[in-house]
């Protein structure tokens, strides 16, 4: 069904109960304008001026996981956009270079697991590994290596790999003095603004317009006919919510029990399905998780992200963490609401272009960029009537809902 557009000066705030402790919910409201952008930055091409009519081959960096790569979309589109002739190839991570079929304007991807991107300091002690990873940068051939970082991150190791790779323009920003490891340094915008918005100023800041700022992706013909005979076999007839319980870290995943109930509180008032997405590890926990509410089905482990994104793409509303599908929607413009734990800043990777609520008890931890939350994920201690509520008021503003009937917060 085509999603709503949200009306010029609407904010997403939903106001929640206080929580048994007192502590007033925090009501999200929308985040301040971007700030200009800094002449300042343009002091990279009155040095050394990028000659990108002789540009034929561009390394885009972005290794994180799938939302950050889909956020990248805008930046990677703007590149192909202002210069059609170049040969555009994405560095990736495994997790990332999923999203490459929904990125029409990527030509080719290059999926490693360096070794500044090990969090978890699993990978073995191999210098022959790294050296391997040079010996793949050198055989492409590149011109510039535009690399994408978060605000918390740094561009200097993959801008010294490209340069070890003999990649002779290399960009990105950082506050830190990194020597000639960048050749183009451009200085950073304000740790606050969007994600999305912060890899468009760095590819503005070299001398590339930008057109379109939004989020957008490209759906595969083959996700939408995945996603239509999944429906059919599951027995979704009409409206659907899509739902996705999981997230890519514990800390942000609100508890299924009460996600349950809150569905359930929504389908007593909505006549549609509710459709459970996720990957198998989720579907391990639906299953353990018991019955599902009445004209709930469950196609977690089912889907890969195309198809996700395809199922997305149809549904009425998504209910999610503030992970990928939150950004599918978004690209999608389908409404959103989500249980957006404390572990991030919301300004910095809210929803920008469809109507959404953001849900979340304020806490005085937050941000605390955690995977894992030593108390009880208070920030996501959310009554699911209230979940249900925020769920049914969206539906309702789409013209897809009845009236919420108040109900008594638990």
């Amino acid at each position: 069904m085509a999603a709503a557009h949200p009306r010029k000066g609407e904010t997403g705030v939903i106001p929640l109960p206080a929580p048994a402790t007192g502590r007033p919910a925090a009501p999200i409201d929308a985040p301040a304008p971007a700030p200009p952008f800094p002449p300042e930055s343009q002091a990279v091409l009155q040095t050394r001026p990028i000659a990108w009519d002789d540009v034929r081959r561009v390394l885009a960096v972005r290794q994180d996981n799938r939302g950050d790569v889909l956020l990248c979309g805008p930046a990677l589109r703007a590149i192909k956009e202002a210069r059609p002739q170049v040969h555009l190839t994405l560095w990736t991570s495994p997790a990332g270079a999923e999203v490459w079929p929904l990125l029409p304007w990527v030509d080719a991807v290059l999926v490693s697991r360096p070794l500044w991107q090990d969090v978890a300091g699993r990978l073995p002690f191999d210098p022959a590994r790294e050296r391997r990873l040079i010996a793949r940068l050198r055989r492409g051939g590149y011109d510039v290596a535009i690399i994408f970082t978060s605000f918390a991150q740094s561009p200097f190791p993959p801008a010294y790999a490209a340069y070890l790779a003999g990649i002779p323009v290399r960009i990105g920003q950082s506050k830190e003095f990194g020597g000639g490891v960048l050749s183009h340094p451009v200085p950073p915008p304000p740790d606050a603004l969007h994600q999305a918005e912060r890899n468009l100023r760095l590819v503005e800041a070299v001398g590339l317009p930008v057109g379109d700022r939004q989020l957008a992706l490209s759906l595969p013909p083959a996700a939408r006919r995945r996603a239509a005979r999944l429906l059919r076999r599951a027995g979704v007839t009409g409206s659907y919510l899509l739902v996705t319980p999981g997230a890519s870290c514990p800390a942000r995943r609100y508890p299924l029990d009460r996600l349950l109930q809150a569905l359930a509180m929504v389908l007593a008032a909505w006549p549609g399905w509710a459709v459970l997405g996720g990957d198998r590890a989720e579907a391990e926990r639906l299953a353990a998780a018991g019955p599902l509410p009445p004209r709930t089905v469950s196609l977690a482990g089912q889907t890969d992200l195309p198809t996700l994104a395809a199922l997305v793409a149809r549904a009425a509303l998504v209910l999610t963490p503030n992970t990928l599908a939150m950004h599918l929607a978004d690209a999608s413009r389908v409404p959103v609401v989500v249980l957006f734990a404390g572990t991030e800043l919301e300004c910095q990777w809210r929803p920008r272009a469809t109507r959404h609520r953001l849900l979340r008890r304020e806490t005085p931890c937050s941000p605390c960029y955690r995977f894992d939350c030593p108390y009880g994920l208070a920030c996501l201690d959310l009554p699911p009537a209230g979940v249900a509520r925020a769920v049914l008021e969206l539906l309702a503003a789409a013209g897809t809902a009845p009236a919420l009937q108040p109900g008594r917060e638990r």
